[in-house]
């Protein structure tokens, strides 16, 4: 029996919007970009032929349009995978539940969902200003810890084999991957790797300012690790519970990322921002392209 999705569940403003992204279901496309920063939803959607849709709801910025006959969205969705649990759960909510009834809709609708960020490469080879898609993630926060999921012997031995490559880790890592259709279609020639989706900026991805960490070396150790044919690719914060989150949901999605420092050679880029504008272009046109 299908159940109803109390008030204090699934919270609506009196025009009938979702709690924090401030958006109504007629308001949100099928196809979305996320990004970190609010700043840089114009970045995306000046590439839009049209822009029918501006919202705003404290850090959530949301742009709705299209390109070509595609209808798109870009969503900003702030920092980390707390932030995350919200744009995910409400994204889905906006498509698969009637804000009238409360009610699961009969039909599911299937986002596709591409994040376009920045990271940090954990490898001297992935130098500054180059692109990394991210094949799967392997979560350090502890988000998808509350949801009920299926491992697999596969997976369990593969954390196994990653947290003995850092044995002091804090916490207990979780494993997510990108939708294998987008992962092949979208950047063919951009380096795959595993990305490791850390709650901060600064101990969990091994900056030490003034303080000593727990983990003395997680650059050299998780850098080290490969699985397979895959190598430990980069840091960032948000990939992790957006592939998670997105497979529980029934949606696809795919993350892609500037690198825009080196953590090994110790540099930061000196063009992040063309760097990021020129991904930005990329991602839609070959969006644009496979929609087609």
């Amino acid at each position: 029996m299908a159940l109803q999705f109390p008030e204090s569940e699934l919270i609506l403003h009196k025009d009938g919007s979702v709690y924090h992204l401030g958006l109504r279901p007629e308001e949100l496309a099928n196809t979305i970009i996320t990004v970190g920063d609010p700043a840089r939803v114009n970045s995306v959607s000046k590439h839009f032929d049209e822009i029918s849709v501006i919202k705003q709801h404290r850090e959530f910025i949301t742009h709705t349009g299209r390109i070509g006959n595609l209808p798109i969205s870009v969503v900003s969705t702030g920092i980390g995978t707390d932030n995350i649990d919200i744009v995910l759960n409400e994204l889905d909510a906006l498509l698969n539940i009637d804000f009238e009834t409360r009610m699961t809709k009969s039909k599911l609708t299937s986002a596709r969902i591409i994040r376009i960020g920045t990271t940090g490469s954990l490898r001297e080879d992935l130098p500054v200003d180059s692109i990394v898609k991210s094949a799967f993630a392997i979560g350090l926060d502890n988000l998808l810890h509350f949801y009920q999921r299926e491992s697999t012997a596969k997976i369990d031995m593969l954390l196994k084999e990653f947290k003995a490559a850092v044995p002091k880790l804090p916490v207990m890592p979780y494993y997510s991957e990108a939708d294998p259709e987008l992962l092949e279609n979208i950047g063919p020639e951009w380096r795959k790797g595993i990305t490791l989706t850390c709650p901060g900026f600064y101990a969990p991805q091994g900056r030490i300012l003034r303080y000593e960490a727990t983990v003395d070396d997680i650059l050299g150790q998780a850098g080290k690790w490969n699985y397979h044919d895959l190598e430990a690719t980069n840091f960032e914060m948000e990939t992790a519970g957006i592939y998670g989150l997105a497979s529980l949901l029934g949606h696809k999605a795919l993350s892609v990322s500037a690198v825009v420092a080196n953590r090994i050679k110790q540099e930061f880029s000196k063009n992040a921002a063309k760097v990021v504008n020129d991904l930005i272009s990329n991602v839609l046109d070959q969006i644009s392209r496979i929609s087609t």
